[in-house]
């Protein structure tokens, strides 16, 4: 139980960290086009890590 939930965070986490990197790849104004900003990455890349 206990591997099983340190297998899931680190899988979360490495989720986390590739969705932040591709969406630091994007230019500012491809960002808008998304409606998106560069201060709302983290938020986003969290999100999607969690579901």
């Amino acid at each position: 139980m206990f591997v099983a939930f340190i297998l899931a965070r680190i899988r979360a986490y490495r989720r986390y960290r590739e969705t932040i990197r591709e969406l630091m790849q994007f230019t500012d104004r491809e960002l808008e086009d998304l409606g998106i900003s560069r201060y709302e990455i983290d938020v986003i890349a969290r999100q999607s890590a969690v579901s």
